[in-house]
């Protein structure tokens, strides 16, 4: 890894008019920039272009995880505060870890209600400032959720968003997300099935993006960061599609930072992957030598993220560089309901 490198080497300026604040229709209309980092050409597309660089000899790996309506907003039952909830993970049935605010509201042993159908017993503090949390109710909690919860949009997202569906991907499929793996939200069914169409296997795992995904990294020294755990999953199945086409001398690609993230976690020698379960922290940033991705689609990411690092580890960060100023000057939209890029040699 290279020594001393300064996260302040990721910022850039972002005019906030340039942040997408609702996804387009239909959603492979967004544009897509082909980057050919060792080429050092850049083209300018559209999303349902993207067949056109695929080979039958190639694999899609798309990641299946369903965002929850994570976010719930309730009073306590005491003072009737108002009170904040995101939740996080799941630790058993009841118990969740969240993120609450206002936080010196949430103190161990509150009680607070969410439309008289949730209740939320504040059990313990975590150690990054969060809660523990029971949560009282009938019936399957699920449900439950999905009536009383809403979808947890990013920050800078200050639109509200009319369709829940729009911030999932179309094949997403097991609840478990806080955050949308973002550079899938670009497919339509008729742009897979074109892809499949062409014998381009399309091979699906699981990684639960949690929040602190899209978080500004806080330290001076990349190296000092400390990435949250993530739960993933790919089968042996699935595992053995993957290494049949590095066997071939195929490619990889890898759809969104999230897939990457599983997929290195997983590498063993001879650029396969094994199957497997678990929760990866593995952090990537320049330096890293990729094992088994090829190719990446992604969205444009946050100045000082780790994704931001993500990319620059995979094209060179004088290319990312590039990517960013010219992403500008073309009038690309940024982050979750932007904008995307395919990264290839």
């Amino acid at each position: 890894m290279t020594p001393h490198m300064k996260v302040a080497d990721f910022d850039y300026q972002l005019p906030p008019d340039r942040i997408a604040q609702t996804p387009l229709e239909p959603r492979d209309h967004s544009k897509l920039m082909v980057v050919s980092y060792t080429k050092e050409q850049i083209s300018h597309k559209y999303f349902y272009d993207l067949a056109d660089y695929l080979t039958p000899n190639d694999v899609l790996v798309i990641n299946e995880t369903r965002v929850i309506p994570a976010r719930l907003y309730g009073t306590a039952i005491e003072s009737g505060g108002k009170m904040e909830f995101l939740l996080l993970r799941p630790l058993t049935d009841n118990r969740w870890e969240i993120l609450v605010k206002p936080g010196k509201r949430a103190k161990i042993g509150r009680i607070f209600d969410f439309g008289g159908k949730l209740q939320a017993k504040i059990i313990s503090e975590t150690d990054v400032g969060g809660r523990i949390v029971e949560f009282i109710y009938e019936g399957v909690f699920e449900d439950v959720l999905a009536e009383l919860g809403e979808m947890p949009l990013p920050p800078y997202i200050t639109e509200q968003l009319t369709d829940k569906e729009r911030y999932q991907t179309v094949y997403s499929k097991e609840q478990g997300s806080v955050a949308a793996p973002t550079a899938g939200l670009h497919f339509t069914q008729r742009l897979i099935d074109q892809i499949e169409a062409m014998g381009v296997p399309i091979i699906p795992l699981v990684l639960h993006v949690g929040v602190g995904t899209f978080r500004p990294v806080q330290v001076d020294d990349v190296a000092d960061h400390k990435m949250h755990a993530e739960f993933y999953r790919l089968s042996e199945e699935n595992a053995q599609k993957i290494n049949a086409c590095k066997v071939k001398g195929g490619r990889v690609i890898a759809i969104g930072t999230t897939v990457v993230r599983t997929l290195e976690t997983l590498a063993v020698g001879n650029s396969c992957v094994k199957a497997g379960s678990g929760w990866t922290d593995i952090f990537i940033y320049p330096g890293y030598q990729f094992q088994i991705v090829d190719a990446l689609v992604t969205n444009f990411h946050l100045p000082k993220s780790s994704l931001l690092m993500l990319v620059s580890a995979f094209a060179g960060s004088d290319m990312i560089q590039r990517v960013y100023k010219e992403a500008l000057r073309g009038n690309y939209r940024f982050f979750s309901f932007g904008d995307a890029m395919l990264l290839q040699k």
